[in-house]
């Protein structure tokens, strides 16, 4: 199968690389003419010569809108447009009625995996028609784990994107739970290797986990943290599943919880939130802040 990628970062460009080494033609745009494939986004599509033409927009949320109408523009009736980044779902629907009155189909996908799925495969939660979606599906078997574990088709348009929000509110939760430990065992009179106790729950342990292995590799190459600052950003989602939670009445406890956590380390240095940013570093690539 042929297809366009749009966006060649930390996670478009490793996942050029997955879906071609699947046995699958992929032409890459990226403003980075280093990385890109083609020149411009016209030559791009030019290049895709089956049909239905296939583009994944794979940019952050503040580019998306606009490449999504670009990207519409140049395909046919029948083609189809995935956004594959971290756009709200409540914005789905709209880009899927303006492609559709084109005749081109859209499809919006959640994706997760980070800088560490192109050896271990994305985790793929996807929202759209089911035509649209089963036309893209060989692209979604070359980038999931391999296995029965790893994609869903969650729903119509919109569920993509709000299955990953949820999915990032966890992640907020759980990553903050590792950190409150962290710093709990950090200040403990009686406690000598917490880097050893961290390890020491890799296996065995109910509370093993891929963000626990992170922490672990964390803490193998920095064991005080001490090369980090305690600031950790957002990147919206957990905000959006807060906002949904009050919507619909449904508590989020934790998850505020560990969003607001987000917005101290703002103001002072903390050794929880350190190590937040240090398992951000791990699992996406995303900066810290030195210490």
């Amino acid at each position: 199968m042929q297809l366009g990628l749009v966006g060649l970062g930390r996670m478009g460009g490793n996942m050029r690389e997955r879906i071609r080494a699947a046995g699958h033609e992929v032409f890459g745009y990226s403003n980075d003419p280093n990385v890109a494939d083609v020149k411009s986004l016209a030559e791009m599509v030019e290049k895709l010569t089956e049909t239905p033409r296939v583009v994944w927009i794979m940019v952050p949320v503040a580019a998306t809108e606009a490449l999504v109408d670009e990207v519409g523009a140049l395909l046919s009736p029948g083609d189809i447009v995935v956004d594959g980044g971290n756009s709200k779902f409540d914005g789905d629907g709209a880009r899927a009625e303006r492609l559709g009155k084109r005749g081109v189909g859209y499809v919006d996908v959640g994706v997760s995996g980070g800088i560490w799925g192109k050896d271990y495969g994305y985790a793929l939660m996807v929202g759209g028609e089911k035509k649209d979606v089963d036309a893209v599906k060989p692209i979604f078997d070359a980038l999931k784990p391999e296995g029965e574990f790893g994609y869903v088709h969650a729903g119509r348009h919109g569920a993509g994107h709000y299955a990953k929000m949820v999915h990032n509110g966890i992640e907020y939760g759980m990553m903050h739970a590792f950190a409150e430990g962290y710093e709990l065992m950090n200040a403990a009179e009686i406690i000598d290797d917490v880097p050893g106790i961290i390890k020491s729950w890799r296996e065995g342990s109910v509370v093993k986990s891929w963000l626990l292995d992170l922490l672990d590799k964390a803490l193998d190459e920095d064991p005080q943290l001490s090369k980090i600052r305690g600031y950790a950003d957002d990147t919206g989602e957990g905000r959006w599943t807060i906002n949904e939670g009050v919507r619909l009445a449904v508590p989020m406890n934790v998850i505020a919880a560990s969003v607001f956590a987000r917005f101290v380390s703002r103001q002072e240095d903390s050794p929880a939130i350190k190590a937040i940013a240090a398992l951000r570093k791990q699992f996406g690539g995303h900066a810290v802040k030195d210490a």
